[in-house]
């Protein structure tokens, strides 16, 4: 598969108060044409600031992108790019579903007018083929009357009503690109199933590739083509959707998809909760970092951080008990072999 993004050697600083905060470190991935790749972890560890850093989005927020990074889209250095050339990628060739609608949405512009601004900027058109082209948006993404909509306040739509108008922006242009984030934060089961069927049709119709940011497994199992999942910061382990669900081997994953409600209750178990927090990011990294958490913790990961090994040509797993001296454990119960059609 022909590779759209290529992103080596992450690293993404903020500096604070405190010191430096190094949210991401090191991560590495391939996104290939029409593909779908699910960031999943824990709020805090760091699949937010690396989904805003291939857009360059974290100069307002402190976040600096550490020398020796390489973000590469559609053969560009995106870390080279001026402002101006930026501005000519962002919201066309890619684009970017934000996490909370109602701040993400201006509360004194029109539905109709926040859609068409996009188009604006980036084309020369008229006001009547922009508002031709809003209604169709919004006929897209399933909201009814959608002329009459045109003319709501974000305040006057619902949450699912708003992120829809949100899918609406970010596809004005055709992206090749799509960054959704937490598109389903906040909705209730029903609504985020309906956007999730809605994201997956708009992939096949515009034939995009995208990048999914979520905390929970269960939303990505019938929307990913690959997985990773991050903590601390890192990549801990990555690889198909089937690799992770049906044969996942690092503790961490076992310990999120023990917490997908809908595993609990087909075996009528209690949910699984995760103890412990993750580490002070201000802090350098000199052990495993989910070290403190695990229950297979070894002396070795309290001294040195595991290298990704890799079990297949897509599946990697930074974890000592993929070591030859490690002990054989077993993922807990009902862990692999997962049913996630």
């Amino acid at each position: 598969m022909d590779s759209l993004l290529t992103v080596k050697n992450l690293n993404v600083s903020f500096n604070t108060y405190a010191g430096e905060v190094k949210a991401v470190r090191g991560v590495s991935f391939d996104l290939g044409v029409k593909e779908a790749l699910a960031m999943v972890g824990e709020s805090g560890c760091g699949k937010t600031v690396t989904s805003k850093a291939v857009m360059r989005l974290l100069s307002r927020s402190g976040g600096i992108i550490k020398e020796g990074s390489q973000i590469q889209f559609m053969g560009q250095d995106i870390l080279g790019l001026s402002t101006r050339e930026l501005n000519r990628i962002r919201g066309s060739k890619m684009s970017m579903i934000f996490q909370d609608s109602m701040t993400s949405l201006n509360p004194t512009m029109t539905i109709g007018n926040q859609i068409m601004e996009n188009i604006f900027t980036h084309e020369k058109t008229t006001r009547q083929k922009a508002r031709e082209r809003a209604i169709e948006l919004l006929k897209l993404v399933e909201i009814p009357n959608p002329e009459t909509r045109l003319k709501n306040y974000p305040h006057q739509l619902s949450g699912g009503m708003r992120q829809r108008v949100m899918i609406a922006i970010a596809l004005a242009l055709n992206p090749s690109l799509l960054i959704a984030d937490e598109p389903t934060t906040a909705l209730d089961v029903t609504i985020q199933a309906q956007l999730m069927d809605l994201l997956r049709s708009l992939k096949e119709r515009f034939s995009m590739s995208v990048i999914l940011v979520t905390h929970d497994l269960g939303v990505v199992a019938d929307f990913a083509d690959k997985v990773q999942v991050m903590y601390a910061g890192t990549i801990v382990e990555r690889g198909t959707v089937d690799e992770i669900f049906d044969s996942p081997r690092h503790p961490y994953t076992w310990a999120l998809l023990s917490s997908i409600p809908g595993r609990a209750q087909e075996s009528k178990s209690k949910l699984y909760s995760l103890q412990g927090t993750p580490p002070d990011l201000l802090l350098p990294l000199q052990q495993c970092p989910f070290a403190p958490r695990c229950q297979y913790c070894m002396p070795i990961c309290k001294k040195a951080i595991p290298k990704e090994n890799f079990l297949t040509d897509t599946h990697g797993v930074a974890c000592w008990l993929q070591h030859p001296m490690a002990p054989k454990v077993t993922p807990p119960a009902g862990i692999g072999g997962y049913d996630h059609e």
